[in-house]
This record gives C-alpha cells, sequence and structure tokens, in this order.
C-alpha cells in the first residue's frame, strides 16, 4: 500500500513540475525575458505555482515543505539545464550550478 502511495505522489509531483515550468518558460518568452531577468521570473514563477499547488492540496507542515521543494527541483531542472548547456559547463561545474539553480533560490 505504501508502495502505491508513493508512486502516486511521485506522478503528481511530476505533472506540477511539469506544468509549471512549461507555463512560466512560455510566460517568460511571451514577456521577451532574457538574462537575469528571465532567470529571476522563471524561478519566481515555478516556486509561486508549487506553493499554490500544495495550498490547492491543503498540505500542511513538513509534507507541505518535501511537496514544495520536490516540485521546485523538479520544475526547474529544464531550464537549468538549458542553462548549463548554454554556459557549456561539464562536470563538477555543471553539478554544482545545477544544484545551485534548482534550489530555488
Amino acid at each position: 500500500m505504501k508502495i502505491v502511495l508513493a508512486a502516486l505522489v511521485s506522478a503528481l509531483l511530476s505533472i506540477s513540475a511539469f506544468a509549471a515550468d512549461s507555463a512560466c518558460l512560455t510566460t517568460a518568452a511571451e514577456k521577451k525575458l532574457s538574462g537575469a531577468a528571465k532567470h529571476s521570473f522563471v524561478k519566481k514563477c515555478v516556486r509561486d505555482r508549487c506553493e499554490a499547488g500544495a495550498t490547492e492540496k491543503k498540505l500542511a507542515g513538513a509534507v507541505k515543505n518535501s511537496f514544495t521543494n520536490k516540485c521546485i527541483t523538479e520544475g526547474l531542472e529544464p531550464f537549468c539545464t538549458e542553462q548549463a548547456v548554454s554556459k557549456k559547463l561539464a562536470g563538477a561545474a555543471k553539478s554544482s550550478y545545477m544544484k545551485k539553480c534548482q534550489s530555488g533560490n
């Protein structure tokens, strides 16, 4: 039963993160943002959407924090990967950049 519940929660997290990231990137493109402005906008947008998703699901406490952090990390992954590639990062430099970028801070 716990395995089924864990799989369901993971699937919901993935869907929420992908939807947030896609909508945020689309909005950033519509606003013609680039560079630091785009980076800041996408991070804030993904964070806001993940927090709204946690509120919508009526999550609280540690479960809410866990959901929000995982959602932000997954939501920022495609954006951060795109940025790392454009900066031509590899190895430890890429890993460090990805960790910092996906933190949502």
